[in-house]
């Protein structure tokens, strides 16, 4: 057993005899971690979850002692990685690192593999993403007012592109049609890469994507216009662009929620353990700055409270898709 193990277990010998354990149990049972913690990122790799994940994975092995090995499994809007997680023994060893959406869009529309609130754990909220609203070469359009006459002037005419069906943009985009009373085209994506690509072609006039890199030098170069942002406030980086919130548009005014999950039943001990360390990681100064890099914040907190933020938002989108008659066909 590693130096810094024994350790460990020896402090709290005395307090496991009080409670009457016998030494054989003692013995049998290792502490925690004792061997790699594997985080399953329910997204491709190389974009911005994934690149967190590697970062937050990095600062766990060195706070903990131990190796911890990150896997991609996309698919399906998060679900594919999740349900791996919700299936996992709840051990402590497998963990999950994504956005909320799986847990609060897809049981709603029926295509969910797994019972969020009876399979998976919320352990520690890791950041918000915000969403930027992007006009294309094909907009032609000045700012989010102008295209919102434009839609109004003639609909069906605008088309919004957004990662897929009950995806965020597409909750989003149902929110400003309600409140709007306007008629957009909805143009589903299966992933960035391509929907990238026909932003920059021209193939629609708006499209609503995380903040991230690629995003960013295409805004940069003058190929993308940021129209609004989905975030609490304005980013540092764009402190010209409105929120959705400031153009009247409260409830559409939404960001990507990511965090690290475990499997349901895992021992309290354990998930107390990991909020506190993933808390320590998050507020290391480098850490911080890789995030804001990006234009992702770090959040943190207590468990509780994203389980609740959780809860929140399950219920807000139900209400929305049963609104706009959301279909996954």
């Amino acid at each position: 057993m590693p130096r810094h193990l024994r350790r460990r277990l020896l402090a709290g010998l005395p307090a496991l005899f009080a409670a009457g354990l016998p030494f054989s149990a003692l013995a049998q049972a290792p502490a925690w971690p004792s061997k790699p913690i594997r985080i399953i990122v329910a997204y491709p790799a190389g974009g911005v979850s994934d690149v967190v994940a590697r970062a937050l994975g990095d600062k766990l092995s060195s706070q903990l002692h131990t190796p911890v090995v990150v896997e991609n499994k996309a698919g399906a809007g998060g679900s594919i990685g999740m349900d791996m997680v919700a299936k996992a023994a709840p051990d402590g060893y497998t963990l999950g690192f994504s956005a909320i959406s799986p847990l609060v869009l897809n049981p709603h529309l029926g295509k969910s593999p797994f019972d969020p609130a009876r399979d998976i754990a919320p352990v520690a909220s890791v950041m918000y993403s915000p969403v930027l609203l992007m006009g294309t070469p094909a907009t032609g359009a000045k700012d989010f007012r102008q295209l919102l006459a434009t839609a109004k002037a003639r609909p069906g005419e605008v088309r919004w592109a957004t990662s897929g069906l009950a995806s965020l943009g597409h909750i989003m985009l149902e929110q400003i049609m309600l409140t709007g009373k306007l008629q957009i085209t909805h143009v589903p994506y299966k992933g960035g890469g391509q929907q990238l690509n026909d932003a920059l072609s021209g193939q629609f006039e708006v499209l609503s994507t995380n903040a991230g890199p690629a995003v960013m030098q295409q805004m940069k170069a003058g190929k993308l216009q940021a129209l609004a942002v989905g975030a609490p406030k304005r980013l540092e980086t764009l402190p010209d662009v409105p929120t959705l919130a400031e153009l009247g548009f409260p409830a559409a005014n939404m960001s990507s929620q990511f965090g690290v999950f475990a499997p349901a039943q895992t021992p309290a001990p354990v998930l107390e353990r990991l909020n506190a360390e993933i808390n320590k990681a998050l507020a290391l100064p480098d850490m911080k700055a890789r995030l804001e890099a990006t234009d992702n914040v770090p959040t943190g907190g207590k468990a509780a409270d994203f389980a609740r933020q959780i809860a929140a938002e399950s219920e807000t989108n139900a209400r929305i898709i049963r609104a706009a008659n959301i279909q996954m066909n």
